[in-house]
């Protein structure tokens, strides 16, 4: 019989041997499923089977062959306009995804595209914009991006201009600043504290650590300002930059969310 006919015993006990992989920062959990499955993870020197579970301070074994293919993903940098959705398609507009084609591409990215044929295929927005919203949006394939930048413990920072209108009588006072900063909550569960300032007379920059739905704007609706415009042009330490809208370009190797 040969050795992949003969996998370890399941064991209830431990954790889950994708979820190790995943807590150190190897892969995403769902590329450690798909290596498992395909034979590239070893645990104290035994194939990994689907479903297994281990010591918390087992030894991992990742095969090369895992690594070539991750490194393989790709990352897009993209400048959503608006009347484009986040994900799925819904009420009639197109994901996002759907402008990310060669004819696309910004002239002035220079960083060398996979030749595979999948190079663009199956990619996943990191985080959402929603419909009326422009800026910055992460598209991926690479579950380690998407877990840094929406996971449950992800601390990323992501930056907006946002165009407001006071709907108050007379100008909008310091304290309005402040309720914005820390105290709100949404849906029963405080937000965590944010940085935001005047960045001009109607335009407010929010500096935020997470990503709740149309947060922005929920948030600028309890202290009376109507949002007319909201753009990100931050997520860690990348930036919009030039990026024309509906043009977009690949994370470059060298450039890191955080």
């Amino acid at each position: 019989m040969t050795e992949r006919s003969l996998p370890p015993p399941r064991s209830t006990e431990g954790v889950r041997v994708s979820k190790l992989i995943t807590e150190r920062g190897l892969a995403s959990r769902r590329e450690a499923d798909e290596w498992i499955e395909a034979g590239w993870v070893r645990v104290d020197g035994a194939i990994a089977v689907l479903g297994q579970r281990a010591a918390t301070d087992a030894r991992i074994e990742i095969d090369p062959r895992a690594r070539r293919e991750q490194s393989r993903r790709v990352t897009v940098l993209l400048h959503k306009p608006v009347g484009y959705v986040s994900g799925q398609a819904e009420d009639g507009h197109q994901p996002a995804a759907t402008l990310v084609t060669p004819a696309n591409r910004w002239a002035e990215d220079r960083a060398p595209l996979p030749s595979h044929p999948a190079a663009l295929r199956g990619l996943a927005p990191a985080g959402r914009l929603d419909i009326d919203s422009t800026g910055l949006l992460v598209l991926t394939q690479d579950g380690r991006v998407a877990r840094q930048l929406i996971g449950e413990d992800s601390r990323v920072e992501k930056e907006y201009l946002v165009r407001v209108r006071h709907r108050g009588p007379g100008p909008a006072g310091p304290e309005l600043l402040e309720r914005l900063r820390h105290g709100l909550v949404l849906d029963g569960v405080a937000l965590r504290p944010a940085r935001v300032s005047w960045a001009n007379e109607d335009q407010l920059r929010f500096v935020l650590r997470e990503g709740r739905k149309r947060q922005i704007r929920r948030m600028c609706d309890l202290v009376g300002f109507d949002v007319l415009a909201l753009k990100r042009v931050r997520i860690g330490s990348i930036v919009l930059g030039p990026l024309p809208p509906g043009r977009w370009r690949l994370l470059g190797a060298h450039e890191r969310f955080a």
